[in-house]
């Protein structure tokens, strides 16, 4: 009975020492909490001000408006961290279940994180393993939450000039697909007793290294909730002053298999790399090309040179991201003068298409890949280009599209709200009408002809009648583009449970606050061309 009541005291005394470890890592966060946001917003009230007051140098202002772009991110993550923490704690935090294209998802966390890569000179390496099925289905935003926040504490760990690298595989089982990851660096590592606390939350490295760097102490406990809830595995291995590995396995349910039809066997593509090639070679082997791989620009040439005279020229030339002897656009330019208008060539680089577009279209590239190289995409430039389709680079990268002959209705009852959504989407070409609340946009569409508006923006919290009851109303009305307009949730309301009541009430797209251009701009690619040969300007629908 005593040593049943000693245990009974031991446990209780446990609970209590980790009650008060618990308390102080959350007394530890406010504090910190206090210093992370007042840091940001210190920042966007100071750089409005300086704008302010000097509004007539445009030079100045541009800088100012920069600065506060930045700072309003870093706001917003702090904010999202709390967020997601809070509804993991309260067990409300729900995945989504979609297809999804991993080479898409793997080019939106490089964007996101290799320039941070660049700004403190370090080598960002992605690499790409053996990748059978692109499509799976799953929760993409919560994957790229957990890829972003691996490696970009990565790069914030690690020094000026340090080395981070990325690499994705799969392994293939029957009835599922298993996405590896890993992510390893040279930074500054962590102890062996903070690898015990990493992925409790409030938990962050103290060391005057990092004394400076800012974050809540969230990011590896939400990533580790949403790993277990996705039915995955996370480890790390990390030694102070020697840098981490983190290798996270997740297993997604494989979608349709894309089909592609091979093409014909025995024809070569030139790939003129210096850097390894492997990735690519496998990637053309993949989709039943022979690659011929030469690493300097004058090789290539010369060994074009041959192939023209003896009749065995390659189907297309794959440019990589350096050359032995010259610059990669160099080369460009001496291949499309011997080979002629019609050869095609392809650039694959990790750099911005869009600052780059101008030059390389003019030393002749005829399209371009993004790297890291996935099969699809390599086989999607290449079929069209084989096929007498050829699209020219510029195409390939998305031109900035005119909607000027869609009409839209925007719900917003904050003034303020209600005038950024008009300038953004001024942006974009399209013609807006404006309501107040729900009931308003639901008469001003009811007295409009059918056919006037082509999507409706609609904010979900406003006086009078909300937007989900609107939407109801709108769909129910007796007209028939009352249930083919597109009708866009635009909401503070962010969550995935969000989400579901807008489509329960009859929208078809979310997009959460504070609004971002190229989301918008997203949304509106996704469903305006359906109906752009049809586009209504007040006529009756046919």
């Amino acid at each position: 009975m005593m040593n049943g009541n000693e245990n009974r005291i031991q446990e209780l005394e446990e609970a209590l020492r980790a009650a008060e470890e618990a308390n102080r890592a959350k007394s530890r966060f406010l504090s910190s909490m206090s210093h992370d946001i007042r840091t940001p917003m210190n920042a966007i009230a100071g750089m409005t001000a300086i704008a302010l007051s000097h509004i007539d140098e445009k030079a100045r202002v541009q800088d100012c408006l920069q600065k506060i772009q930045t700072a309003s991110s870093h706001l917003m993550s702090l904010v999202n961290d709390v967020l997601d923490m809070s509804r993991i704690d309260s067990g409300r935090l729900a995945l989504n279940e979609e297809q999804f294209d991993l080479a898409d998802l793997v080019h939106d966390v490089a964007v996101i994180v290799r320039p941070q890569a660049r700004e403190k000179g370090q080598e960002f390496r992605l690499e790409i393993g053996r990748v059978r099925q692109e499509l799976l289905l799953g929760d993409p935003l919560r994957l790229r939450q957990i890829l972003v926040n691996i490696i970009s504490n990565a790069v914030k760990y690690t020094p000026e000039g340090g080395i981070v690298r990325i690499s994705f595989s799969q392994r293939v089982e029957p009835e599922r697909v298993w996405l590896d990851f890993v992510c390893e660096d040279n930074g500054i590592g962590m102890s062996g007793d903070f690898l015990l606390r990493i992925f409790q939350p409030f938990e962050r490295v103290r060391t005057a290294q990092v004394s400076r760097i800012e974050g809540t102490g969230l990011g590896m406990s939400i990533v580790k909730n949403l790993v277990d809830q996705m039915k995955g595995t996370i480890s790390v291995e990390s030694r102070e002053g020697e840098g981490s590995r983190f290798t996270v396995a997740l297993p997604f349910p494989a979608a349709a298999r894309e089909t592609r039809t091979a093409f014909l066997p025995g024809r070569t593509v030139l790939v003129a790399e210096a850097r390894d090639a492997g990735q690519t070679e496998e990637c053309l082997r993949e989709i039943g090309l022979e690659p011929v791989r030469l690493a300097a620009g004058l090789e290539a040439v010369a060994w074009l040179t041959e192939a023209r005279c003896e009749g065995r020229m390659p189907c297309a030339m794959l440019l990589g991201q350096s050359l032995a002897d010259m610059p990669v656009l160099d080369a460009a330019r001496h291949v499309r003068q011997l080979a002629g208008r019609e050869f095609p060539i392809l650039l694959a680089s990790e750099e911005d298409w869009a600052s780059m577009e101008y030059q390389a279209t003019r030393a002749g590239v005829s399209a371009f890949v993004p790297c890291p190289i996935f099969p699809s995409r390599l086989y999607s430039a290449l079929s069209q280009l084989l096929a007498g389709e050829q699209e020219t680079a510029g195409d390939l990268s998305g031109q900035e599209e005119d909607y000027s002959a869609f009409r839209a209705l925007l719900v917003e009852d904050n003034e303020l709200n209600q005038e950024i959504a008009i300038e953004l989407l001024g942006m974009t070409g399209v013609q807006v009408e404006t309501a107040g609340d729900g009931a308003q946009a639901l008469e001003k569409f009811s007295a409009s002809p059918e056919g006037w508006f082509n999507l409706i923006f609609m904010d979900v919290q406003m006086p009078v009648m909300d937007g989900y009851e609107a939407t109801r109303r709108i769909r129910a009305l007796p007209r028939r583009d009352a249930k083919r307009i597109w009708i866009v949730a635009m909401t503070a309301n962010a969550f995935i449970e969000d989400v579901r009541l807008s489509q329960e009430a009859g929208m078809d797209e979310h997009i959460s606050k504070p609004v971002d251009l190229k989301r918008l701009k997203d949304t509106l690619r996704r469903l305006l061309p359906q109906e752009r040969d049809g586009a209504q300007t007040g006529e009756e629908l046919p």
